[in-house]
């Protein structure tokens, strides 16, 4: 029975393989590790390409693969023993294994570090990101580098769309006009490698993965009784982004009696890489976690798939997609990336430090369309940073390019796609 779901499982392995790929971002910085002794561990959202990205890595060498999220497999009862005898007997005597959605297996770490132990060299996946957090570093008590990826970010979009363009040609109208059409499709529609690469309508095929992440990475996981509940958050959390929320004031919307239950809920949602919560930016650590927080969510298409509204904000899906991008650099949110709001009450979209250095300070906002706009942004940048000592302020724009003095104070406005495109 094991060694037949081994067997299938090749067959997927060496069709994956057979595929065109899009070469992802965060493949040049993974290579590097492959051949370390360090557990490589790649998380991120399903049908986000985790997967296909671990094969790839690996694909010049042997290796042998193991996809845990098989309900073939007798999962408690499984043997691990009689697991590794039929990976051997199925792949040779390889040292190289990827196991995929790690896990789904319980007590995965106590098996993975026993092979680690015995010198195999591991690839892990994972769509939980508790893996990446403190109980991976507990688990493999600092025996592994993580690598996290994400739908396609703008760059790696552009290239599943087949489309190059040189510094020199971007001055010619019709193919800044191919630029910005792409940066509007990604804005709608988002990176999930399938919606990208098939054109796919996000409101169905998005809207269905929505609540099979639900079900399967919250609900089912998590053996959660009143689905309804969950999946009431879930898509007030998708229909209110970039918005300030407190538990108090979600409670109230949604009837929860139970702050801890609902705080709870927050949680499976940001483990499974449905949502992220942003924390206000304080140099006092209680203030920063006492303080409401900003929800965002994993990809834009997300958002129009779920979106109650006929048409989403172009102003939220812009904030999303700015957050989103910056979390793709590497940029990690409430370490690395907060928001603020000034003494005045103003409030800065974007806070992103280095260490323990704030370096700079952004705002969203899709069109700069009258001088109270313009004026509102200013006042609010030029405020927060001389609050925080900050020199470098941005506006970040949908297609927008000039530099403003005021106060003595100079403020960039960027377009995004000149922020996140790079030839």
């Amino acid at each position: 029975m094991l060694k037949n779901t081994i067997l299938k499982q090749k067959q997927e392995k060496e069709r994956f393989l057979s595929l065109p790929y899009i070469e992802r971002t965060k493949a040049a910085e993974a290579k590097k590790w492959l051949d370390s002794d360090l557990i490589k561990v790649i998380l991120g959202p399903r049908r986000a390409g985790k997967s296909v990205f671990s094969l790839m890595l690996l694909k010049d060498r042997p290796f042998a693969y193991f996809n845990f999220d098989d309900e073939t497999i007798p999962g408690e009862n499984l043997d691990y023993d009689e697991l590794m005898q039929k990976l051997h007997e199925v792949y040779g005597d390889t040292k190289t294994i990827l196991f995929d959605e790690i896990q789904n297996l319980p007590k995965w770490e106590l098996f993975v570090n026993r092979l680690h132990r015995e010198g195999y060299n591991l690839i892990l996946t994972g769509s939980n990101a508790r893996l990446l957090s403190r109980e991976l570093s507990t688990a493999l008590t600092g025996r592994n580098i993580p690598v996290e990826i994400l739908p396609f970010d703008f760059q790696e979009f552009l290239r599943a769309k087949k489309y190059e363009i040189s510094p020199d040609k971007l001055f010619l109208p019709v193919e800044k006009g191919n630029l910005l059409r792409f940066m509007g499709q990604y804005l709608v529609s988002g990176g999930y490698p399938e919606v990208t690469l098939k054109d796919l309508d996000p409101k169905g095929y998005l809207d269905v993965l929505f609540d099979s992440l639900l079900f399967k990475d919250v609900v089912k996981r998590h053996k959660v009784r009143f689905a309804g509940n969950i999946d009431n958050l879930g898509s007030y959390l998708v229909n209110n982004i970039s918005s300030q929320y407190s538990l108090r004031r979600i409670a109230n919307v949604l009837g929860f009696r139970s702050g801890a239950t609902l705080d709870k809920y927050l949680g499976y949602l940001t483990e499974a890489y449905m949502i992220f919560s942003l924390n206000r930016y304080s140099h006092k650590v209680g203030e920063r976690l006492k303080s409401p927080k900003k929800a965002y969510v994993v990809d834009n298409g997300f958002i129009t798939a779920k979106a109650i509204q006929h048409s989403p904000d172009t102003g939220k899906l812009l904030e999303n997609l700015v957050f989103t991008e910056l979390v793709k650099q590497g940029f990690e949110p409430n370490r690395d990336l907060f928001y603020y709001k000034t003494r005045n009450d103003r409030e800065i979209d974007f806070v992103l430090r280095n260490g323990s250095m704030v370096t700079e300070l952004i705002q969203v906002t899709y069109e700069v369309n009258t001088p109270d706009v313009e004026k509102r942004e200013l006042k609010a940048l030029i405020e927060a940073g001389q609050e925080l000592q900050v020199d470098k302020l941005t506006v970040l724009t949908w297609d927008e390019k000039r530099t403003v003095i005021k106060e003595g104070v100079t403020v960039c406005f960027e377009p995004v796609w000149e922020r996140f495109f790079k030839f």
